[in-house]
């Protein structure tokens, strides 16, 4: 992800450059909750969260240790403390429910590292990663201490980039319940065969006139399984109701897929709006088919800020783009809650270019003009705290610069690349800030990612 920011300039859009004030940031020195490491940080940000089902957990980056650490420190509390039961995150439909599999005792992989083995798309590190592997070793016992199935933790992707992953899992669970359907289902998705793996490659093949649309191929492929639910629920306990869910699931993702891939080379803020809105439906359908249980799903959130963070109080709103954490407060209202993460500086795993090898690199400073410079003039490590706190005072509520760092990160061109601008009072119930963070340690290290950043070569101007 790389979002396109203001052009540079110390007064751009009401954005102002100047310093905190001293009476600012002896404000914001005491409404900041420490992050210690000890038990009791998020205590007060719990009593918060109370009575809402669903709970959306960002990140500054797809590649800072810190952010990964304490997402899982406070899902871990949700889940033992407040009785939340799925995780859904930014990831793969068909990769993420391998280890919904293996947290329920439901697979043939015999450690949390193989039920990791689906996220082989890049960014790799995104979900193959030392916190997330620990993550999920400890979903595995928490579930194999409940005696009851319906109270154990379940694991969710919401993106929609496995296309072919999702077709071979929807004909997959139709040669178990239906072989006669199988075949007829290859012959459906049989129109993608030209064009390989890649979406991308779909969408290219035809924005340049060599493939024709399987628009009414997967649409078909659809509403036959849709039609044939309850007679595969149903048929000699064969399948049951999640396994036919997540086949369903996977043959709403490849319609969507298509038609996400089919606008990518023609208009990006329908491709993104088109995503998120598939990520909020994904979860809309979670929750309703979860609900049926004798637990109603509470579901906490992975994804990044850009997703997380309500967009209509940032620069992406006003560009027209929509995303999943804005969806949900439209949809659910209270009964949802927005957390951000910023950092202002140390090292993020990412990529400089799409595709290219995983590096640790060192993240830059703030712009002074930035909320994570704001932040740094508290002068404590780690803390959390209300948006709501920063209404009063003038200066700590005012709009500045928010910096994302997706899977790419290019400091070379850090503000056009990296920010934008934002008014965290809209955009989050909470943010956590990391001062100094540290980058995270994929489960593949590379030669170049052990090597880091040489500081002596790294540009120093912003």
């Amino acid at each position: 992800m790389a979002l396109v920011g203001p052009s540079p300039s110390s007064d751009v859009g009401g954005v102002r450059s100047e310093p905190l004030s001293s009476e600012s940031t002896k404000a914001l020195n005491q409404l900041a909750r420490p992050v210690s490491g000890a038990v009791d940080d998020y205590d007060e940000l719990l009593t918060l969260i109370d009575g809402r089902q669903l709970v959306f957990i960002g990140e500054a980056s797809h590649g800072t240790h810190e952010f990964y650490r304490e997402r899982a420190r406070i899902t871990r509390r949700l889940i033992d403390e407040r009785g939340f039961n799925v995780v859904a995150i930014e990831g793969d439909w068909p990769d993420a429910y391998r280890v919904n599999r293996y947290i329920l005792d439901a697979s043939h992989d015999t450690d949390a590292n193989t039920s990791l083995g689906g996220f082989r798309r890049f960014p790799t590190w995104m979900w193959r990663n030392r916190d997330v592997l620990t993550f999920v070793q400890w979903l595995r016992a928490s579930n194999e201490a409940k005696s009851n199935p319906t109270a154990k933790v379940r694991f969710y992707g919401l993106d929609l980039y496995s296309l072919r992953a999702s077709i071979e899992a929807v004909v997959e669970y139709l040669e178990d319940v239906d072989p006669g359907e199988a075949r007829r289902a290859r012959e459906r998705y049989s129109c993608f065969d030209h064009v390989g793996a890649d979406g991308q490659e779909y969408g290219y093949a035809l924005a340049t006139g060599v493939a024709d649309p399987c628009e009414d191929a997967v649409i078909a492929q659809l509403l036959e399984l849709r039609s044939r639910s309850d007679e595969y629920v149903l048929r000699d306990g064969i399948a049951n109701e999640d396994e036919q869910f997540y086949a369903e699931q996977n043959a709403r993702l490849v319609h969507d897929a298509e038609e996400y891939y089919r606008l990518m080379y023609r208009a990006n803020v329908s491709s993104w709006n088109l995503r998120d809105s598939h990520m909020a439906s994904t979860l809309d359908d979670l929750v309703e088919h979860l609900n049926h249980r004798s637990a109603p799903a509470k579901v906490v959130v992975w994804a990044h800020n850009s997703h997380v963070g309500d967009a209509r109080a940032t620069s992406m709103g006003a560009r027209g783009e929509l995303n999943i954490g804005q969806l949900a407060r439209e949809r659910y209202g209270d009964n949802a809650m927005l957390i951000g993460f910023s950092t202002n500086s140390g090292h993020v795993t990412a990529a400089s270019d799409w595709g290219g090898p995983t590096e640790r690199k060192r993240v830059r400073s703030a712009r002074p003009d930035s909320h994570e410079a704001m932040f740094h003039a508290a002068g404590i490590h780690q803390f959390w705290l209300p948006t709501c706190d920063l209404t009063t005072d003038e200066e700590l509520a005012r709009t500045r610069l928010e910096r994302a760092i997706g899977v790419i990160y290019r400091p070379e061109s850090e503000l056009q690349s990296h920010y934008f601008e934002a008014s965290l009072i809209g955009q989050f119930d909470a943010v956590i800030h990391i001062d100094h963070s540290r980058a995270l340690e994929p489960l593949e290290l590379t030669p170049l990612w052990d090597a880091g950043e040489p500081s002596e070569t790294y540009p120093s101007g912003l």
